[in-house]
């Protein structure tokens, strides 16, 4: 049996996030040892939150974690997985049904995608650290940026802001199915956002809003929303959701990157740009720009080249995130009691499942595009 050969490259990945560990352990598997910065004290460091992975939104992939454990070797266990999603407006509720996706953890959780994916690295990770990206340009042939946001990006002149966002969120106990996650849009109460609640037990979820940082927006009282919101949610549930722990995000930069590589730099994760701005998950894309990002350092394939899709996806869920944001409660209210509609139901249900291979938010982007067009006219 051949002994795997171990190169000699000096590779510094700034962040342990799930971007980072998956750039790590591609490298390890091509003979690479990376040296992890990471400036807290444990992987996962930070509030417990939910999040879906759903297939439309990651096409062609059917199915995100069979095709990352089989093509790359990267190995998750999410939460569950999803089997109906119910969709509130502010007077209707629909939903899709059928095999959608999965949810998962992040966070101090001993499940999340951090904990998991750290188990899977055998390089050291620095923690507390406190270097600086122009610290490790200096020492290290390679360095990848995976520091969760977009900051390092924004300051080298290597990404385009397209809108900042007000995030809140808590730990809620109550009755959940696991496998059924909720989403609201009701602009009442949380102009041009949303909120969701995902379960990650039978007695623990998830209940979160964000909204765009629009003018009319920000003169508005965060708690005040949150009060509301949570209100319609209770009621949406027919229950009394108990918070037990609570987190805030202002002003959080959703964007992307003009290139994925500059020289020898490699922006990867959030610093990449791999939050969709239509619902605002991203972890599948970040998983893939770790992996991506390794590959061209091992220089097996182009990172620019394979993350072209990843920019085209982007442009996409950004479309759908301005269509969202042009509707009224009462087209949003049209939209979602459709979702119910027999003929409807069966077709979006079918487009939606892991099986298929449409890619429903590329093709639907065109019309998309024309009707946020017409509306900005009428403006």
């Amino acid at each position: 049996m051949l002994k795997k050969v171990v190169f000699k490259m000096e590779v510094a990945i700034m962040g342990a996030g799930i971007s980072g560990l998956s750039c790590a352990i591609t490298l390890e598997q091509n003979g690479i040892i990376p040296t992890i910065f990471e400036k807290r004290s444990s992987v996962g460091d930070r509030f417990v939150n939910a999040e879906g992975m759903f297939s439309i939104l990651n096409r062609p992939t059917k199915d995100c974690i069979p095709y990352i454990s089989e093509n790359y070797n990267i190995n998750l266990k999410p939460i569950v997985d999803v089997d109906k999603l119910f969709i509130h407006s502010k007077n209707e509720i629909g939903t899709i049904n059928g095999k959608i996706g999965c949810t998962n953890v992040r966070g101090r959780h001993e499940d999340s995608y951090e904990s998991q994916l750290e188990k899977q690295v055998k390089s050291k990770i620095n923690f507390n650290s406190t270097y600086e990206y122009t610290e490790l340009c200096k020492n290290f042939e390679h360095v990848v940026l995976a520091t969760g946001d977009g900051d390092y990006a924004s300051h080298l002149g290597n990404y385009n802001c397209n809108l900042t966002c007000t995030i809140k969120g808590a730990t809620v106990q109550g009755n959940f199915v696991t496998s059924n996650p909720h989403v609201w849009f009701n602009y009442e109460i949380l102009p041009k956002g949303y909120g969701w609640l995902i379960p990650f037990s039978e007695k623990e979820a998830n209940l979160v809003i964000a909204y765009p940082d629009y003018p009319d927006n920000i003169r508005l009282d965060l708690n005040d929303i949150w009060e509301k919101f949570n209100n319609f949610a209770c009621k949406s549930l027919d229950q009394n959701l108990k918070i037990t722990d609570n987190f805030e995000v202002t002003r959080y930069i959703m964007g992307i990157c003009n290139k994925a590589k500059i020289d020898n730099t490699y922006f990867v994760g959030n610093c990449f740009g791999t939050i969709s701005p239509g619902l605002g998950f991203g972890q599948y894309t970040s998983i893939l720009t770790g992996v991506y990002s390794a590959f061209g350092i091992c220089g097996s394939e182009s990172y620019d080249k394979l993350a072209k899709p990843l920019f085209e996806n982007y442009n996409h869920s950004l479309v759908f995130r301005r269509f969202l944001e042009s509707l009224t409660d009462e087209q949003m209210d049209f939209q979602i009691k459709n979702l119910d509609n027999k003929i409807i139901d069966s077709l979006v249900d079918k487009a939606c499942n892991h099986n298929s291979s449409v890619d429903l938010l590329k093709l639907s982007t065109p019309m998309m595009r024309l009707w946020n067009n017409y509306k900005e006219f009428k403006k």
